[in-house]
């Protein structure tokens, strides 16, 4: 397989011969407002620049929308791409939502969903502590995560917008993965924390994960987001995790 770190959540996929878009954010720099309630509030979201061009990047064979937060799924790439693409959505709220926007051929995932002989498996995930969800889950909102089968190839897990907890674990522990992506940047809400992994987290996965080579993606790109590549580059060196945890610049493709 072959992973494209575009930027912030958004990747492109290579796998078994298809193409997959994962969470596109396309929108220019400095084109929304910072997220309310947020750190670093004086700054206009994404930060950084695409590091292709749209029409590259939306030349794909399908599209995968963990759900509908502006940063995974925003006007740009509503606008940009075709409206017969396949492009799947995690329940019949966010498809209903996708196909208003005009696209013709929404479909939702299961826990075992085809495409061109890639099996697609949805994952549960969680958008924040409990405490978070508590007091503004109508907010943070429902989120999956993705595993990515086919026997020609590694099975590959998205692990989505989620903070490491037992539905994490427990997808580790079901689909066995041996390449992981993580959404690690630790974008925070002011008073209560973590909403994505931060460096913890990704210890807890490499513990959980002793076989998987892990990707870090979401970082460098949002208002919120609180962990750095440097920084977390210092402590996978800290913490002997270097030679695992792989953290790819935007534009960088890994091949897996």
């Amino acid at each position: 397989m072959r992973i494209t770190q575009v930027r912030n959540a958004t990747l492109v996929v290579d796998y078994a011969g298809k193409k997959f878009l994962i969470d596109p954010m396309l929108g220019a720099k400095g084109s929304y407002p910072p997220f309310a309630g947020t750190p670093n509030g004086h700054l206009s979201n994404p930060l950084v620049d695409l590091p292709a061009p749209i029409g590259e990047i939306i030349d794909v064979d399908a599209v995968i929308v963990t759900h509908t937060h502006l940063d995974h799924w925003d006007d740009t790439a509503k606008a940009s791409l075709p409206k017969g693409l396949p492009l799947f959505a995690q329940n019949e709220k966010d498809a209903t939502a996708i196909r208003a926007a005009g696209f013709t051929d929404v479909r939702v995932l299961s826990a075992e969903t085809g495409f061109g002989g890639v099996t697609l498996a949805k994952t549960p995930g969680q958008h924040g502590s409990d405490e978070a969800m508590e007091k503004i889950g109508d907010r943070l909102g429902t989120v999956c995560g993705m595993v990515f089968r086919h026997p020609g190839e590694k099975t590959l897990y998205l692990a989505g917008d989620t903070v490491w907890n037992r539905h994490v674990e427990e997808s580790l522990g079901k689909h066995a993965p041996e390449v992981v992506v993580l959404n690690c940047g630790d974008a925070q809400i002011v008073g209560l924390g973590s909403i994505i992994m931060g460096k913890q987290d990704v210890l807890e996965v490499h513990r959980a994960a002793p076989g998987a080579t892990i990707v870090a993606s979401h970082m460098e790109a949002v208002n919120h987001g609180m962990l750095s590549r440097k920084e977390l580059r210092e402590f996978l060196e800290e913490k002997g995790m270097a030679g695992r945890v792989l953290v790819p610049e935007d534009g960088e493709t890994l091949r897996l």
